[in-house]
């Protein structure tokens, strides 16, 4: 048994943030599912690492690049194969848990972030592409993206909601899935579909830690000083437990009641971006902090390895809900614009995906180059 067996019991799953042909064909993802880990997720940039960092590509790449796809085509077959790979690992976790773990998420791609009909389109076509029940498809939670979410969860789509950075967006996409499941119990009993919501938070406090500490800097006010050093390092936990207390409002209506009687299932909260990025904070301060029932958490493989070392584990995402409030309130007093800041986060996370898939291919442009000098005139 690992802190990982023991989150399970209080209602957690892990999943890992990462995926590479590596991780799959040495054993290494075996041994982390009988150590407890519950599902994958992958994004562009993690493809973009994966693809540059090893050569367990180069065969296949060889391959495909002896033939006529394009370079943006043969990285989508990558993707589909490593994806595939990973989801019939973890076949044996999806029919144990009855279809709530067990998954890998794959990403539309992030040149569509902001077209619904193409984002749809791509979700239908990688669903259909792999063809197993243990996939989820990740779609950006941008103004664009709730249509999509929405119409792929109706025609059954399991969805990764991803990219959400405020409780106000998080609201919307909960409505997005209720709309989902109510069009699907129409016509009577729902099969269920699962979905999750990806509530990133380390990205979060990064964001607003700066602003505090312009803030400080200019301040001439002892008392103000100390007010903005309480709001360091808990932005990102208050906002993960206010989406928290809305989960369970939404899921506890008396609307809900009606669609879990037919079938239904929740959406669960995801909590992602969760490697600490500032040294002064703990390595674990965005898993610790967040254990409660019906969640799931993705962490990076040094995340992983460092809560299988030294993790707590006790339920500790309904503790602290009233300082959670009072930080919220006080980055009001402020005047600090934390919607604003969570609009940009999203924008900003948008580009980063498209940044990182512009560098993949540019990757696998100069990888043609040297595995196959011959073809590169192609």
């Amino acid at each position: 048994m690992t802190r990982l067996h023991d989150l399970l019991a209080h209602g957690q799953s892990v999943w890992l943030d990462n995926i590479s042909r590596d991780l799959l064909r040495s054993g290494e993802l075996k041994n982390l599912i009988d150590q407890g880990l519950r599902g994958m997720t992958s994004n562009p940039a993690i493809f973009e690492k994966a693809l540059s960092s090893a050569t367990t590509y180069d065969a296949s790449l060889r391959r495909y690049f002896s033939g006529k796809r394009t370079v943006e085509e043969i990285f989508d077959a990558l993707a589909l194969e490593d994806v595939g790979d990973a989801a019939d690992q973890l076949r044996p976790v999806y029919d144990e848990s009855q279809g709530s773990d067990g998954f890998v998420s794959i990403e539309v791609s992030p040149l569509h972030a902001r077209d619904s009909e193409r984002t749809l389109a791509e979700a239908r076509r990688l669903w259909k592409s792999l063809h197993r029940p243990n996939v989820m498809i990740k779609i950006p939670a941008t103004r664009e993206g709730l249509p999509a979410i929405q119409q792929a969860l109706t025609e059954g789509i399991p969805v990764n909601v991803t990219l959400i950075f405020s409780v106000e967006r998080y609201a919307e996409v909960l409505e997005a899935h209720r709309r989902a499941m109510e069009a699907r119990a129409a016509d009577g009993p729902i099969t269920a579909v699962e979905s999750v919501a990806s509530f990133f938070v380390s990205r979060i406090d990064a964001a607003v830690d700066k602003i505090v500490q312009e803030k400080i800097g200019k301040s001439k006010n002892a008392a103000e000083k100390d007010q903005l050093l309480e709001i360091l390092g808990k932005t990102a936990i208050a906002s993960a437990k206010a989406a928290y207390l809305l989960y369970k409002k939404h899921y506890g209506s008396p609307a809900w009641d009606v669609l879990k009687k037919k079938g239904a299932r929740p959406q669960r909260p995801l909590w992602a971006s969760t490697s600490t990025k500032n040294p002064h904070y703990s390595d674990l301060m965005y898993v610790d902090t967040l254990i409660g029932l019906n969640t799931v958490n993705t962490l990076p493989p040094q995340t992983l390895a460092a809560f299988l070392d030294h993790g707590t584990v006790a339920d500790t995402l309904e503790e602290g809900v009233d300082e959670a409030r009072r930080t919220l309130e006080s980055l009001r007093t402020q005047k600090i614009d934390l919607r604003k800041i969570t609009d940009q986060l999203e924008a900003d996370g948008v580009q980063l995906f498209v940044d990182a898939y512009d560098k993949l291919i540019a990757g696998l442009r100069n990888k043609k180059e040297s595995l196959s000098p011959a073809l590169s005139k192609r």
